[in-house]
């Protein structure tokens, strides 16, 4: 055979092997921005993250057995898991991925997605995961130094020996998932840190700190914080020492995310505890950085600067462990930014913390995601059982996708029970919808609500006169604006019904008592779709 015909037949094969390469490649995750929504696109389309964090220490093969029963009992789409730097870099320069191949591989046997979660330099204000060679060099890999000069358990943000290190680290990870997820993508995102800051101290009182903090403010904090040029204390007063501490590390985590993000570009993001109300009397409710939060993160009135300052990490999402409903929302709110996807991380599992998931919903959030909810056994959260997280995952879930798209595209309201709010509005212009809760709700009687404000509702609209509704205990009625239900408008049609492979698949129609007194959900998880007329 002559020559050209073997290279004929070489490329011919070499283009069919590409061709077949390509065709398994999945498009790798992304965020996507639009009039001001965002969306988590998975293979090309909005995913709505149902996820489940593990418990802190759970992150190894022993553990997952269990974790994968967890999340199936969760209805997750999404395991949010550790990796401990103490474990892949036990000795320096040598790396051991079996945790992390164990959980991706894990995850795809069961169907499942992955965000990762690097404890590295900081795990919730301390040192803790980080491997005893670099715990015990404390010349190379300095602490934080109190202003009594005291060190503590928090490894410095002013140290470059200890940014470097743990770089090299999160390279050596990143590269790693880039080999074993390139064309899979089960890893969806990657969280840089986690709830990093300083427990202990407001910032580093080292001499070289002390030294940098007499000296003036770096241009480019000026311009995000729209200051004048100062020492520290000049341009920041009171907040000085903690937005020196934010400053080093927001530079700091954002280095760490852009080397990473160099070997394996998906969404980077960070977890923040966040600051709450101080328990003490109104007047001495003043927030103290190191003692209330990890001093130097994200919180409420530092998510701009850390947003100027560490362009890298594409979000930044608060960790909500209150379940007083205003403070709740008041944190959505803030981390909802036209330059910030809203993304709850962590909330608490109890069934008190269920309804925020609608909330998050109603505000467009890419995901939400309960901590502790795999079977480990007792810790700091107790045992008590809980299922309302659990419920509002089974009823999302078969629609997940659909609502995402929704989401994004601006179309999707929800309706959240309060303490004396039994009965809402929902406004979609051409049509209103009074959303009831509680059961029963006898004619001509106002609606009970349910005993612990529980109660919940999603509606979306299909078309000019079309809708998609569920809810948890709550009964949903259209009326046109400013007319009574059944003046001049009526339902053409109810489905019931759900997605299957993002196809419509009705069951039943609902007609009579089904629909006479609203559209009616209780305790079974049902989803129904609403063509009204006019009349």
């Amino acid at each position: 055979m002559r020559r050209s015909s073997l290279l004929h037949l070489w490329l011919s094969g070499l283009f069919v092997l590409t061709a077949l390469t390509s065709a398994k490649a999945v498009e790798a995750p992304k965020l996507v921005e639009k009039d001001g929504r965002y969306a988590l696109m998975v293979e090309g389309r909005p995913y709505l993250i149902l996820g489940g964090q593990i418990h802190n220490s759970s992150g190894w093969p022993s553990e997952l057995p269990q974790v994968w029963q967890s999340m199936a009992a969760l209805h997750a789409n999404t395991v949010e898991a550790p990796v401990y730097w103490e474990q892949l870099e036990a000795q320096q320069g040598h790396f051991d991925f079996s945790n992390v191949d164990q959980i991706v591989q894990g995850a795809r046997a069961h169907s499942l997605h992955v965000i990762l979660l690097w404890f590295g330099t900081w795990k919730n204000g301390n040192n803790h995961y980080a491997p005893q060679w670099v715990k015990a060099d404390t010349k190379r890999y300095p602490r934080m130094i109190r202003r009594d000069g005291e060190p503590i358990d928090v490894f410095s943000a002013n140290s470059r020996n200890t940014l470097e290190a743990d770089k090299a680290a999160f390279v050596a990870l990143t590269r790693h998932l880039k080999e074993i997820d390139g064309e899979e993508h089960t890893v969806l995102m990657i969280q840089v840190e986690n709830e990093s800051g300083g427990v202990g101290s407001v910032r580093d009182f080292s001499a070289e700190s002390n030294k940098e903090f007499d000296g003036q403010v770096p241009s480019d904090l000026l311009t995000a914080a729209h200051k004048k040029a100062g020492t520290w204390s000049q341009v920041f007063g009171a907040d000085a020492d903690e937005t020196f501490q934010a400053y080093h590390q927001a530079k700091y985590i954002n280095e760490i995310a852009a080397a990473g993000k160099a070997e394996f570009a998906i969404p980077f993001y960070i977890n923040v505890w966040v600051s709450y109300p101080a328990a003490e009397l109104p007047q001495r409710q003043v927030a103290i950085p190191g003692i209330q939060y990890p001093s130097g993160g994200a919180v409420q009135k530092l998510v701009g600067i850390w947003k100027a300052l560490a362009p890298s990490v594409d979000l930044i999402g608060p960790d909500i462990y209150s379940d007083d409903s205003g403070f709740y929302r008041d944190v959505i709110s803030i981390y909802h930014r036209p330059d910030n996807p809203l993304w709850i991380p962590e909330t608490g599992r109890g069934d008190s913390f269920g309804k925020f998931f609608f909330y998050a919903l109603g505000d467009g959030a890419i995901g939400f995601s309960p901590f502790g909810v795999d079977d480990s056994g007792w810790n700091i959260l107790g045992d008590e059982p809980w299922k309302a997280h659990s419920n509002n995952f089974a009823l999302i879930g078969p629609m997940s996708s659909e609502i995402a798209q929704l989401e994004f595209d601006g179309k999707l309201k929800t309706s959240v029970e309060e303490p004396g709010q039994a009965t809402q509005e929902l406004d979609f212009g051409a049509w209103q919808a009074t959303v009831a809760f509680g059961f029963p709700q006898p004619d001509g009687r106002r609606a009970p609500g349910t005993k612990d404000a529980h109660g919940a509702a999603v509606v979306a609209q299909l078309g000019p006169d079309e809708f998609l509704l569920t809810g948890v205990d709550a009964s949903v009625t259209f009326h046109l604006p400013g007319k009574q239900p059944w003046m001049h408008s009526e339902i053409l049609s109810a489905e019931q019904g759900t997605y299957e492979n993002g196809v419509w698949k009705p069951v039943r129609l609902w007609n009579g008592d089904e629909t006479d007194r609203g559209l009616t959900f209780h305790k079974k998880p049902e989803v129904v779709r609403v063509k009204l007329g006019r009349f």
